[in-house]
């Protein structure tokens, strides 16, 4: 796998000698920009990130003109670190830039439309719309169906996307479908310690998961953390995910001080690697101010619950379901705690 403290050495070097010997809108610096970029991106360091995508697309919007497609990729490289951070609006100005040149620019199954439209779905996907997520997926799917060969990665991020908005709207069965041809497209593709692979197994434990199968959802978690484990930073947001995920498989079957132990693991790193209002960081310390309720430890679970609410309040719209949830779990704690306390 990728050794991105490798990269960004060389990377760095590179841009060191050509910040001396080119001048400032040179596109061989431009290139160094992405580079560094995308190596931070990779590592889950998205403000780092986010730094050196906008000098490289300052550069671009001066030198190129309106409709360049080195342009839309900056847009679309700005558009996605915002997404990683949470910041959803950020990312839609920068994704709809994005979809607007390719529209413009490129026949109408090109897969970089697909990826445009893809994108688009991700942050309404991230943001609880469902519904809008599913069309824009729809689109960039049947782009690809018709693009790509079987065993493309797009291809296959296309199934995984509409499979994970088909189970978070409780239609099981189908999320199954797609993840399960997400699955096989990635053990064909890809090395067996592919980060990819650690995404597909942690899905279909997904779908368990929600299904009340805790002991199949676990063994599926557990696929997913072992790669993960070997593939990725230590501070990589997914490896965060699978602490996360397996912490809440030991709280549904009742074992607190083992779900504690994965959701502190989870914690530790989010702190660590996202802005402060990250939705990510809330879900840490709800679950943590959950587990602490189950083992009757009040002050704790309502201090947890507390955080969470106040990400949730900043980051969502207020009709969203998280919102509603947290607000009533904080409320029952509030008067739990007044009888037991």
């Amino acid at each position: 796998m990728g050794d991105y403290s490798k990269a960004l050495e060389f990377y760095e070097k590179a841009l060191e000698i050509r910040e001396k010997a080119l001048p400032p809108n040179h596109p061989s610096l431009v290139a160094s920009y992405n580079n560094v970029g995308g190596v931070y991106n990779a590592m889950g360091e998205y403000s780092k990130a986010l730094e050196f995508y906008e000098k490289a697309l300052e550069i671009r919007e001066k030198a190129l003109p309106p409709n360049h497609p080195s342009l839309a990729a900056s847009y679309n490289n700005v558009g996605g670190v915002y997404n990683a951070m949470g910041e959803y609006s950020k990312a839609l100005e920068f994704y709809e830039k994005y979809l607007e040149m390719t529209k413009t620019a490129l026949p109408p199954n090109h897969p970089d439309l697909g990826t445009s439209y893809n994108n688009i779905g991700g942050v309404y996907d991230d943001m609880g719309e469902y519904s809008k997520a599913l069309e824009f997926y729809e689109k960039a799917l049947e782009i690809r169906e018709k693009a790509l060969h079987s065993n493309h990665p797009s291809l296959a991020a296309s199934y995984n996307n509409v499979g994970g908005v088909y189970n978070a709207m409780g239609e099981y069965s189908k999320a199954l479908d797609f993840y399960e041809k997400y699955l096989e497209i990635t053990k064909t593709a890809l090395p067996s310690d592919h980060p990819d692979l650690g995404t597909s197994y942690n899905n279909i434990g997904g779908v368990y998961d929600d299904m009340g199968d805790y002991s199949k959802a676990l063994e599926f978690y557990e696929k997913a953390l072992e790669i993960r484990e070997k593939a990725l930073p230590r501070n990589h947001p997914d490896l965060t995910t699978s602490y996360n995920n397996i912490g809440l498989m030991y709280d549904n079957m009742g074992d607190y001080s083992k779900a504690l132990e994965f959701y502190e693991k989870a914690l530790e790193i989010r702190e660590k690697a996202l802005p402060p209002n990250h939705l990510s960081l809330a879900a840490s310390y709800n679950n943590i101010g959950m587990a602490y309720f189950a083992m009757d430890n009040y002050s704790e679970a309502l201090s947890f619950l507390e955080k969470a609410l106040a990400i949730r309040q900043k980051t969502l719209p207020p009709t969203h379901p998280l919102i509603q949830t947290t607000t009533h779990n904080v409320s029952y704690v509030r008067t739990i705690s007044f009888f037991f306390l």
